[in-house]
């Protein structure tokens, strides 16, 4: 697979992750839709990492990602990534437990938490998107 090509399955699977989370969010299933905008947004942030040239970790913390993204841009984005990661960094960091949390341990979710993740992660996506287009 060439690095186009991932990229663009990358961002196809963030997107369908996406979708999932939505319509989880809609039947009530909260548990599993953070889990699905963990995934949308680990994603999203690799197929940016290759966008840039980098080869992702094998990581699954998107503060990581965020923050190998903020090394890579130029001062201006690295400052607005950086202050993301501080804002948001206990969600995020939640989101991270989403992909451990919502397949082994009996963690719940409330609609309020789905809904304000979503939240975050459409601020993410939004954000690095203006910056790496």
């Amino acid at each position: 697979m060439t690095k186009r090509e991932e990229y663009e399955h990358l961002l196809k699977r963030s997107k369908e992750f996406y979708l999932t989370a939505t319509l989880q969010i809609e039947h009530g299933l909260f548990g599993l839709a953070t889990f699905s905008l963990e995934q949308a947004v680990q994603l999203f942030l690799k197929a940016k990492l290759i966008m840039m040239g980098v080869d992702y970790p094998r990581t699954h913390s998107i503060r990581r990602l965020l923050e190998l993204l903020a090394q890579v841009v130029d001062e201006d984005s690295s400052r607005i990534l950086s202050a993301l990661v501080s804002k948001y960094s206990l969600e995020l960091a939640s989101l991270e437990d989403a992909y451990i949390m919502s397949r082994y341990f009996p963690r719940e979710f409330r609609r309020e938490d789905a809904e304000r993740l979503k939240r975050i992660v459409d601020e993410v996506m939004s954000i690095v998107s203006r910056i790496i287009g």
